[in-house]
């Protein structure tokens, strides 16, 4: 028998909501405000907004951000999705250590991660530097010798804390998959590729989406990994904001981190209204297969 929620937990839950949800309305409302103030409001204005898309080092950052986000979200996705196939036709006693190795990024403290990597990218660049160096000499070559942090590194950083969430996605798809499948298929005549793109992929489609939409949400509003990766010569919106709250708070301000808090609400509501549909189609499935 179902209880329902008593008073004191709906109050709790309200005030919850309030205290996590009530200053992004209020952000919201007043990237709307007719004046720099931060507390008086003066009249409704599209103007923060009309300044917002004529700033061409915001707009510069919204290319960075947009671009980081797809290009990693793509590439995790490929990475991840034949990761997670490999994971899932290994035996147990390997598949549980990997995946809690894979786990442990998801887990892990940003700045962790951001601090490593940056670690990671600068001793990669020392030794590049000695072997350019080496190589420049001994045949003549012209390869760099200084590398620096920029786009590329920042890249490389959002598909590597990316990846985890995608293979994270597609496992539970792969588990539900009949391995007969494929095996059926390749008896029919198919070969190992051609199994792979009409029977695997199909059955791990919804995984796929939701880890390259996963992906990309989690790119697309990253800081600190992206703070300690990118270096001096790019910026993303975040990167952005945070430089732009140092000098004084812009009601610019609250118009970007509105328009960054809507685009990740909404892929956050396409997300879930995909994994409802799924599993009411799945419900719909087994009831099918008890009333035959």
């Amino acid at each position: 028998m179902n209880r329902k929620p008593s008073l004191f937990s709906r109050l709790m839950t309200g005030l919850i909501f309030l205290f996590l949800y009530a200053p992004i309305f209020v952000l919201i409302v007043f990237s709307f405000n007719d004046s720099k103030s931060r507390s008086v409001w003066a009249g409704f204005t599209l103007d923060w907004y009309d300044k917002l898309f004529h700033d061409q080092m915001i707009l510069d950052a919204l290319y960075t951000t947009l671009a980081v986000s797809v290009l990693a979200s793509v590439i995790a996705t490929i990475a991840g999705t034949f990761a997670a196939i490999g994971f899932y036709n290994m035996r147990k006693r390997w598949r549980t250590p990997l995946m809690t190795v894979n786990n442990i990024p998801m887990v892990n403290a940003e700045i962790v991660t951001g601090v490593s990597l940056c670690l990671f990218f600068v001793a990669f660049f020392n030794l590049w530097g000695d072997f350019a160096h080496w190589a420049n000499e001994a045949f003549g070559l012209q390869l760099p010798e200084q590398l620096y942090l920029g786009f590329g590194t920042m890249l490389i950083a959002h598909i590597t804390f990316n990846i985890p969430y995608v293979i994270l996605s597609i496992m539970p798809k792969l588990r539900q998959m009949d391995k007969n499948l494929v095996d059926a298929a390749q008896d029919l005549g198919c070969t190992w590729m051609q199994a792979f793109w009409k029977v695997v992929v199909p059955e791990i489609k919804p995984g796929i989406v939701s880890g390259a939409l996963t992906a990309f949400t989690m790119s697309i509003d990253d800081f600190v990994i992206s703070y300690f990766t990118a270096g001096s010569s790019v910026s993303t919106l975040a990167m952005t904001i945070y430089g732009m709250t140092k000098k004084r708070v812009s009601p610019q301000i609250n118009a970007i981190s509105a328009l960054l808090f809507g685009t990740v609400l909404l892929l956050l509501v396409i997300i879930n209204v995909r994994e409802s549909r799924q599993e009411r189609k799945a419900m719909q499935q087994r009831l099918s297969l008890i009333h035959i």
